[in-house]
């Protein structure tokens, strides 16, 4: 009765999981000390690995325990890791922990791109150990009576827990072992063994008989429903169905046994005999049927003796009447025991390696928040240039403040001097158009880089189509166009993106022609960009006049306006804020993320204040911008104009227009140079992670080809066909003798031993049919013909077991079952002349030689006569 059922652990195979994790740390987070933290956190995760799965585990708390480490790391950096198929693809490969051959029609090992197949497995072992541990209990004491109960009720929890999860953890069927009907058979199991310990510590403890019964009942029930289900579902060892069959007999006697107890102390005797009798029979059962996986010969003797002394006591003394079995009460239950709830971390020691890195959930939130943060920033700054572009527009329109500083017209003006040393100290048109020269060479680059890396995927879809096609319905693995669709989406984007830079590079261009002979002037010497301006007349008469001096005011404003920008956008793009705390916060509290309302939260609190100086400053600037124009008509009015002057005046706009032109270019095509090289960073991880999935979908690729191959090869190569009756099962003549039983062999024929597969001597022959006086024939008269077969002689030795039919050899004859093919002579065996009995009337005479019988072909040969006619078995 000490039978308890214990599950085999699962094989894995090796996983290096430092190269991917390292490669996504390394790009992930900037080189330093936090750096090296993870990446010496990946080595100690794969070391955890490494020892939880690569090797053979004990039967100890000691082995559980790293086993339960490993999964609470699981669960602890599962959300700070994109583990998927199309990003950080990891794949790992479990056997079926009840693999022997052909116990089931499931696939006997699973690779799988998924970190919940990994928890998945790796918690079926912790389960499948705590059954060991639990089986290996000493159960004679209360120590191990404790332990026992523990580790059944974990290992029904975790069995459990695995039948609500693992198909939401994997993408596709799994393996018999871990199926939901499979776990959750097992997890009843390991809590009926469960309750059978607290059953035998009750007895132990000799407490009272309606507890014990309620006790014992309980886990027949449990029993009982473990039973049910393997019982129409071919989920597990065979083995396991007469366990639980005999266990559910076993602890049901035992509740009958004990509630006799409380019949024969109320004084229902008929009660007592009536369930022991029912005890009597369930244990009966137990030995005939299972007498080979759980012995009851203890609880047989107990049952039989209690029996046949109630049964003494009511014959002599108290004559009750014995109830029927269904006509009993029931007896009460009482479940003491219950699925440990699987809530990590399980192990008593852990800590997270990954502690100090957030997870995903909160790395894309700060993703979201540094763009909507970008954009904000963005905005403000763009805000505050477009309106300086506005303003150099406006005052070049207005040839400001040239006109008031070219009052002598002959002379350069000194904004235009120094904006000429300006364009020259940056590189003057050789800066301009080398940057123009490099960049369709980086524009190359990066298409290149996003090409070869679609191509990549195009390539691998092409060869799983190929494949699926050719395989069908086996070919059951992620279709590779469903797979690549979040990566085909983002790189249509980077070609998106792509060619708007290509339109914004020539828009770029056609600005930089335009202005190029004015920006060239620009360059020129001070001596020859005089010599280039038209001269004018002097109109020294306005150099003191109030409208210039108002107008220099107002530049002068404006000019504070602009300096007042600069260094606004200085403090906007100054702002630093680390959002992750408030994330963690909320991920804490509410399990989830808002990060719309929490970031535009916080965005409007860190820039709200830079927003409204942004719009006073436009205000100001729409002001001084109104004064200046209307002062400026003032001036135009006072100046003496002619065509000299307005020719002077339009060439000073331009130059000044050509100025303002140089510097916007020269900041778009850096910002330009900067965006195709911060592009082609991206460009170069997204290909990276084209070519790690597409590595990890070829090995993948070639491990279902392998496991295809070795199915295809393991079936058979014809269709199987039903073998004619006459050739399988001979018929065998009316009133022929019933042949002995054929000796059947379990053991495979490689396994046999050597004497059985040589070739063993043929067998005595069998007897001829007998005839008895009763049924022989009357003697024939004398020259009536007749088509009897010759008498034959039966032989001397004694009849052994018939000869099994073989099929033969193509254009071959196969062998009669009673074909001897040694001559009789090489035995030494006597021919017995046929012996007719006493009052029988012998067989008639044989014809000539040359003469054969009526009906019949030719007799045979001599030597053939010599054996005798045995009907075919």
């Amino acid at each position: 009765m000490a039978t308890f059922i214990s599950v085999p652990l699962k094989k894995s195979s090796e996983v290096d999981l430092v190269k991917p994790l390292s490669k996504y740390v390394t790009s992930t987070y900037p080189a330093g000390d936090e750096q090296a933290e993870y990446i010496r956190a990946v080595e100690e995760l794969n070391k955890l690995r490494r020892n939880a799965v690569g090797r053979p585990l004990d039967k100890h708390e000691s082995a559980l325990e790293i086993l339960l480490r490993y999964y609470d790391q699981l669960c602890a950096v599962e959300p700070k890791f994109p583990f998927s198929e199309n990003q950080l693809c990891l794949t790992f490969t479990w056997k079926d922990a009840f693999d022997k051959g052909s116990l089931f029609g499931g696939s006997v090992k699973l690779a799988l791109a998924s970190l919940g197949y990994e928890k998945t497995c790796v918690l079926f072992n912790a389960a499948a150990l705590a059954s060991q541990i639990a089986s290996e209990q000493n159960l004679d004491n209360d120590e191990g009576l404790k332990n026992a109960a523990k580790y059944y009720q974990l290992a029904s929890g975790a069995f459990g827990h695995i039948k609500d999860t693992v198909l939401s953890a994997l993408n596709r069927e799994p393996t018999m072992d871990i199926a939901p009907e499979t776990v959750g058979t097992l997890s009843i199991i390991m809590l009926a063994q469960a309750q059978e310990v607290f059953f035998l510590k009750a007895t132990s403890d000799r407490m009272k008989d309606a507890v014990i019964a309620k006790l014992s009942n309980q886990a027949a029930e449990f029993y009982g429903d473990a039973f049910k289900q393997c019982q129409y579902k071919d989920n597990l060892p065979k083995e396991v169905l007469p366990v639980l069959a005999a266990k559910h007999c076993i602890m049901q006697a035992n509740a009958e046994l004990h509630q006799s107890i409380i019949a024969k102390q109320k004084k229902r005797f008929g009660e007592e005999i009536a369930r022991l009798q029912h005890a009597a029979e369930l244990v009966k059962t137990v030995a005939t049927r299972y007498d080979e996986y759980v012995s009851v010969k203890d609880l047989t003797d107990k049952i039989n003796r209690a029996l046949t002394a109630a049964k003494k006591d009511n014959d002599f003394i108290y004559h009750d009447r014995v109830p029927e079995v269904k006509d009993l009460e029931h007896i009460g239950k009482a479940a003491l025991v219950k699925a440990t709830a699987i809530t990590p971390p399980l192990s008593q020691k852990f800590s997270d390696v990954f502690e100090k890195m957030v997870p995903m959930a909160v790395q894309q939130s700060m993703g979201v928040y540094g763009q909507r943060k970008a954009d904000t920033v963005n905005r403000l700054v763009g805000t505050m240039r477009e309106a300086t572009n506005l303003c150099n527009g406006v005052l070049a329109s207005l040839n400001l403040p040239a006109a008031l500083e070219d009052l002598s017209g002959d002379a350069v003006p000194q904004s235009i001097a120094e904006k000429a040393r300006s364009i020259v100290q940056q590189g003057g048109l050789q800066s301009i158009e080398q940057l123009i020269k490099d960049l369709p060479e980086l524009l190359t680059r990066n298409r290149e880089i996003l090409d070869e890396a679609l191509k990549m995927l195009d390539d691998e879809e092409t060869t799983d189509n190929e494949l699926r096609a050719k395989f069908n319905q086996r070919w059951n693995r992620t279709p590779s166009g469903d797979l690549y669709k979040p990566l085909r989406a983002e790189g249509a984007n980077f070609r998106n993106v792509l060619d708007k830079a290509v339109q914004a590079d020539q828009v770029v261009k056609d600005r930089y022609n335009t202005h190029c002979d004015m920006i060239a002037l620009l360059c020129k010497p001070e001596s020859e960009l005089s010599a280039a301006l038209p001269s004018a007349n002097p109109t020294k008469t306005l150099q003191g006049s109030e409208v210039v001096n108002v107008l220099r005011s107002q530049l002068t404003q404006l000019d504070d306006v602009k300096m007042e920008r600069e260094a606004l956008e200085a403090e906007i793009k100054g702002v630093v804020f680390d959002m992750s705390a408030t994330f963690l916060t909320a991920l804490a509290k509410d399990g989830a993320i808002n990060e719309e309302q929490l970031s535009v939260s916080q965005l409007d609190q860190l820039y709200g204040e830079h927003n409204q100086r942004v719009q006073a400053s436009l205000r100001k600037q729409e002001e001084l911008l109104g004064q200046i124009q209307t002062s400026h008509q003032e001036f135009s009015s006072l100046k003496q104009s002619n065509t000299e002057a307005n020719q002077r005046e339009e060439v000073l706009k331009k130059l000044a227009s050509a100025h303002d032109s140089y510097v916007e270019i020269s900041s778009n095509l850096r910002e330009g140079t900067k965006f195709y090289n911060d592009l082609t960073e991206i460009l170069l991880k997204f290909q990276n992670k084209c070519c790690d999935i597409v590595f990890a979908r070829k090995t993948e690729r070639d491990e279902l080809l392998k496991e295809l191959q070795q199915s295809i090869a393991r079936e058979p190569s014809a269709p199987s066909f039903n073998i004619p009756a006459y050739q399988s099962t001979p018929a065998v003549p009316p009133g022929g003798p019933t042949p002995a039983p054929r000796t059947v062999f379990t053991q495979p024929p490689q396994q046999m031993p050597q004497q059985t597969q040589a070739k063993s001597q043929p067998p005595a022959r069998p007897p001829p049919p007998t005839f008895t006086p009763q049924a022989a024939s009357p003697t024939p008269p004398a020259g009536t013909p007749t088509n009897n077969p010759p008498a034959v002689a039966p032989p001397s030795q004694a009849q052994g077991p018939p000869y099994p039919t073989y099929q033969g050899y193509p254009q071959y004859f196969q062998m009669p079952m009673g074909y001897n093919p040694y001559a009789y002579g090489q035995y030494n065996v006597p021919y017995m002349p046929y012996q007719a009995t006493p009052g029988q009337a012998g067989y008639p005479g044989a014809p000539p030689p040359a003469q054969g019988y009526p009906g019949y072909p030719a007799q045979p040969s001599q030597q053939q006569q010599q054996q005798p006619y045995y009907p075919q078995q």
